[in-house]
């Protein structure tokens, strides 16, 4: 790769959107569900899933799910809802975050994934 398209990566890489909103860890076999919210959500399964593969996650409840379910294949990362507005500032995305969780912790009967 020249200079020119690794400089091209790298802008492109830095002006990239990154998902913001609701997410779910959800044991096929139980349907035990777990909820969160996250300022990145690709970066919040990747961060979730490696901690629960280590049998490191600091929410003990989740990881004894997990591990229970099998596993990766016995577990699935959803994602349930995300926050499209660019227009919102950090103040208005932290509300939106909090209150989009409650929402959903409530209507899914789930525990927290955090």
């Amino acid at each position: 790769m020249d200079k020119t398209s690794r400089r091209d990566a790298v802008r492109q890489y830095k002006e990239r959107k990154v998902p913001v909103g609701i997410f779910a860890l959800r044991s096929l076999s139980t349907g035990e569900t777990f909820v969160g919210a996250s300022r990145n959500l690709d970066g919040q399964r990747n961060s979730s899933l490696f901690s629960l593969r280590l049998g490191s996650h600091r929410n003990k409840t989740l990881q004894a799910a997990y591990n229970a379910a099998g596993g990766e294949t016995g577990f699935e990362f959803v994602i349930l809802e995300q926050l499209e507005d660019d227009d919102v500032g950090p103040i208005g995305r932290d509300t939106w975050l909090k209150t989009r969780e409650r929402h959903w912790r409530e209507e899914l009967g789930a525990s927290s994934a955090i």
